[in-house]
Formats: C-alpha cells, structure tokens, sequence
C-alpha cells in the first residue's frame, strides 16, 4: 500500500466517524491536526524516557504519528510522497558539518 492509499483508508476512517462534518467534537482544522501530531510524537519520545529500548506499544504511537501527518498533508493539500522526494533530493546535496564536539 503506498502513501495515497494510506491517505484515503485515513480519510474513509475520519470521514466514518463524522470528524470532517460541521460541529464535529474532534474539528479537523490544520491547527488541531498539526497539535495531534506533536503530541502522539511526544508520545513517541515517552517509551524512551527511562531508557534506551521502547516499552511494548511503540507501534502504536508511530501509526498514530504516521495518521495524524497523512491527514494533515491531505487537509493542506500537500502532495506528501512528492514534498518526501524533494526533501530528499535537496538533503543529498546539502553539506553536513561533522560533529567533532567543538561544534557545540
């Protein structure tokens, strides 16, 4: 399944559950996505508070992470798989410093 396809189970889900209908408890604005967002990733961060290896349900917290993107992509009209593609192009020809510790 590729991002797309992703993106529309996402959207028959949301769509499933009244969340994009007008006076919706959970509104769908970019705002209220890009917050879901930080906070499944803070949530992310939360398995390795105490440690270097995640307690059992971090896949979980990555598929939320992963869902709240996809939909706050598709609400803004991003084409995520092609924003991907040319970060990545961009990020091969950026010059990284090394990190020797003086750099700090």
């Amino acid at each position: 399944m590729d991002l797309k396809q992703l993106t529309a189970e996402m959207n028959q889900f949301v769509t499933a559950k009244g969340w994009y209908l007008p006076g919706s408890s959970r509104p769908q604005t970019p705002r209220n996505l890009a917050s879901s967002l930080v906070i499944e990733a803070a949530e992310v961060l939360e398995h390795f508070q105490w440690g270097d290896e995640p307690r059992p349900g971090i896949d979980e917290e990555l598929a939320d992470v992963a869902l709240y993107l996809l939909q706050l992509a598709s609400v803004l009209r991003v084409d995520l798989e092609k924003a991907i593609l040319a970060k990545l192009d961009r990020d091969y020809s950026r010059a990284w410093p090394t990190d020797t510790g003086a750099e700090r």
